[in-house]
């Protein structure tokens, strides 16, 4: 299963995009304390329409707590301090949890947790100029390389809301 940790997330709306695509794939999302804002914020619940009581969310004190409560987790950090790509690492095992977590959108994740954990470092691609993507959009980027990786594992492949051939049906 796929896990989104959060690391002192500032932004609501991001959070809220973040649930969303969450609840599309079926991850669960950990929040670590302090939040940048509640979770029953107006901007939040309108970013994650109507999913997030669809979505196994848990919060936690602090990075402490959140290693106390999953012990042993595969954790992998995103961070533009990693020299390996996300894509380089195997994530197809669809019987594993896969943690990825992701810093805070001011100042990413702290020097103090990553500097032990070189092996599990990635990161995503981009020009040498800029600094940062959007937390949602990395969010997405990464989980969806894990996904593809197990071939879209319990995920439709094709509409089922209005049916498999519903553009061919559409047209006549």
């Amino acid at each position: 299963m796929i896990n989104i940790v959060l690391y002192q997330p500032e932004i609501p709306q991001n959070t809220g995009n973040i649930i969303r695509t969450a609840m599309a794939i079926g991850a669960r999302v950990h929040l670590i304390k302090p939040l940048g804002f509640s979770l029953d914020e107006k901007s939040l619940l309108r970013a994650s329409m109507d999913y997030i009581d669809e979505v196994d969310i848990t919060e936690y004190e602090d990075y402490q707590d959140f290693l106390n409560k999953n012990p042993n987790c595969n954790l992998f950090f995103v961070t533009r301090y990693a020299s390996s790509v996300h894509s380089d690492f195997d994530f197809s095992d669809v019987t594993k949890d896969y943690y990825f977590m992701f810093g805070k959108e001011s100042s990413g994740i702290p020097y103090d947790i990553l500097k032990d954990h070189d092996d599990k470092l990635l990161r995503i691609p981009m020009m040498i100029n800029a600094r940062s993507l959007n937390l949602s959009n990395s969010v997405a980027i990464v989980v969806y390389e894990a996904l593809r990786q197990q071939e879209y594992y319990n995920l439709a492949t094709f509409e089922t809301i209005k049916g498999e051939d519903f553009l061919k049906k559409v047209g006549k």
